[in-house]
């Protein structure tokens, strides 16, 4: 039993995911990745000159928009079903509307980011204006995650609604040591199409790039409706799912799950 103990101590998360697995050939995920402000406070090839240090076939699921019950806990059932684990930017305004959503998505296993209160053009407000929605959105996940409003980010990971920052709104994310999230392919799930479409459109584009972090968003039928076929699609074509957590998170993650 100790030796177990000792084991499940050294390898971390990476060790309770199999173990947490019912299905043997479910997808699953392969590593954990933890991501620093400090060395990587940007990451994202849409927006950014570098991303996150991942292989050939590795690819991180990222969810913006939510949380919207109908929809996310549908994505969520498909995340389970493979036991794979995600990043969810959550918009402050849904989080305040929906903590019990909030708590199942961390519940489950995955990592809550951040995505503004309100989803304003935060290039086109000014600094003041846009650092409040920051603070609130940040205050309003975390009094649904933990019953607290704080401002300080229990996952430091933030992504920018339109992917629009203005450079003063990044140093101030850097200097408090939040992550900002890009995304190096998406799904364009915001275009009207049909779910076949969007399954098509995103695993060309994930064919042409072959790794990275993908953009989707959980509120929309269409996503949801495709995330059991899309993490099949990763399952038959040799992909491999990383989770992002902050950088001295892991060994508590483990510890919570």
């Amino acid at each position: 039993m100790a030796a177990g103990a000792a084991l499940a101590a050294l390898t971390g998360i990476a060790s309770i995911e199999a173990a947490e697995c019912p299905r043997k050939d479910a997808l699953g995920t392969s590593r954990i990745l933890s991501v620093d402000a400090k060395t990587t406070p940007r990451v994202g090839l849409k927006s950014f000159p570098q991303t996150l240090a991942l292989a050939d076939h590795e690819v991180v699921l990222t969810f913006d928009d939510g949380p919207h019950p109908p929809t996310t806990s549908r994505v969520l059932a498909a995340l389970a079903q493979e036991c794979v684990r995600a990043t969810f930017f959550l918009i402050g305004l849904h989080a305040s509307e929906h903590p019990d959503m909030v708590k199942r998505i961390a519940r489950e296993g995955h990592s809550i980011g951040h995505h503004t209160f309100s989803h304003p053009f935060m290039a086109r407000i000014p600094f003041d204006k846009a650092k409040s929605e920051i603070d609130r959105g940040i205050a309003a996940d975390e009094m649904a995650l933990h019953g607290t409003s704080t401002t300080t980010p229990s996952t430091p990971f933030f992504r920018f609604p339109y992917f629009e920052a203005t450079p003063a709104e990044l140093d101030l994310l850097q200097s408090r040591g939040i992550v900002v999230f890009g995304a190096d392919l998406w799904a364009s799930d915001w275009n009207e199409m049909t779910p076949e479409q969007e399954l098509k459109l995103v695993t060309e584009r994930l064919a042409a790039a072959g790794k990275g972090i993908i953009l989707f968003h959980d509120p929309k039928a269409r996503t949801a409706a495709i995330m059991p076929a899309f993490l099949r699609y990763l399952r038959e074509n040799g992909y491999r799912l990383v989770h992002v957590v902050p950088a001295g998170t892991s060994q508590k993650n483990a510890d919570a799950h």
